[in-house]
C-alpha cells in the first residue's frame, strides 16, 4: 500500500483575514446594507496585498451572502443572513463551551454566595478589584481563571469544583477561543469584553460577599450571556 502523505497547512490565509476584516465592518454597521464595497484596487492598497487575495476574499463573502455583485461593483447585501455562526466551526464550539459554563457556573455562584467563608468572600472581592479595562489580554485571561476558580473552590462542593476545573481547562485549551481573542480585527471587541467583564466580576463578587445568592445568579447569567454575545456577534 502506497504511503499516504499530506501537504502542510496554514491556520489562516491572507484572503481569510481580508474576508474577516470586511465582515466585521458589515457586522458593526460601518458598511450598512446596500452600501458599496471599495473597489479591488482600493482594497489592495488599504490591505497592502495582491489582487488575487482580495478577489478570493470577495468571492467568499459573496458565497456567505454578505455581499452581492451588481455589474462590475460589489455591495453589502440588502438582506443580510444570520451572522451568529458565520464561522460555524469556531463559533459553534464557543457556543457549546458557554452552554456548559451556564450549566456549571451559575449554580456555583449561588452556592458560593450561600456557603463561602469570610476569608473566601474577602479573597473573591480582592481578585475582582484587580480587574481593570486597560489590562492586557493575557493578564485578563489569567486573572479571569483565578477569579472563577476561587469561586468554585468556595462553593462547598468538591465534586462540582473539580468538574468546573475540567471545564476551565477545556476553555483555556480551546483553539477556537484563542483564534477569536487574538485575531487582529477583533481588538476592539476584545477591549469591550475586558471592560464589561471588569464590571460584571465586581458585581458578582459584591453579591457573593453579601451572601445575596439571587443577585449572584443573575449577575453570573448576565455575564456569560454578554461575553458569549460579544464573541459570537462581534468577533470574526
Amino acid at each position: 500500500m502506497a504511503e499516504v502523505r499530506f501537504e502542510p497547512v496554514s491556520r489562516r490565509t491572507v484572503a481569510e483575514e481580508i474576508r474577516e476584516a470586511i465582515g466585521e465592518r458589515i457586522r458593526d454597521g460601518q458598511l450598512p446594507p446596500g452600501s458599496q464595497i471599495p473597489s479591488e484596487r482600493e482594497l489592495c492598497e488599504q490591505f497592502g496585498v495582491a489582487r488575487t487575495s482580495v478577489r478570493e476574499a470577495i468571492q467568499g463573502l459573496v458565497m456567505l451572502g454578505l455581499i452581492e455583485r451588481r455589474g462590475n461593483r460589489t455591495y453589502v447585501a440588502e438582506r443580510l443572513p444570520d451572522l451568529r455562526f458565520q464561522d460555524d466551526g469556531r463559533k459553534r464550539r464557543v457556543h457549546e463551551l458557554f452552554e456548559v459554563r451556564q450549566v456549571v457556573e451559575v449554580p456555583i455562584a449561588r452556592l458560593a454566595a450561600c456557603r463561602a467563608s469570610a476569608a473566601d468572600r474577602a479573597l473573591i472581592t480582592q481578585i475582582a478589584d484587580r480587574f481593570h479595562p486597560q489590562m492586557r489580554l493575557d493578564e485578563f485571561r489569567a486573572l479571569d481563571r483565578e477569579f472563577h476558580s476561587v469561586i468554585a473552590r468556595s462553593c462547598g462542593n468538591e465534586t462540582l469544583a473539580e468538574l468546573y476545573g475540567k471545564v476551565m481547562e477545556s476553555l483555556f485549551r480551546s483553539e477556537e477561543f484563542d483564534t477569536l481573542l487574538t485575531a487582529t480585527p477583533n481588538r476592539i471587541a476584545v477591549r469591550e469584553v475586558i471592560r464589561d467583564a471588569t464590571t460584571m466580576h465586581r458585581r458578582i463578587a459584591t453579591a457573593i460577599a453579601a451572601g445575596d445568592w439571587a443577585t449572584a445568579v443573575e449577575c453570573a447569567e448576565s455575564h456569560l450571556d454578554q461575553v458569549e454575545d460579544q464573541m459570537i456577534s462581534k468577533m470574526v
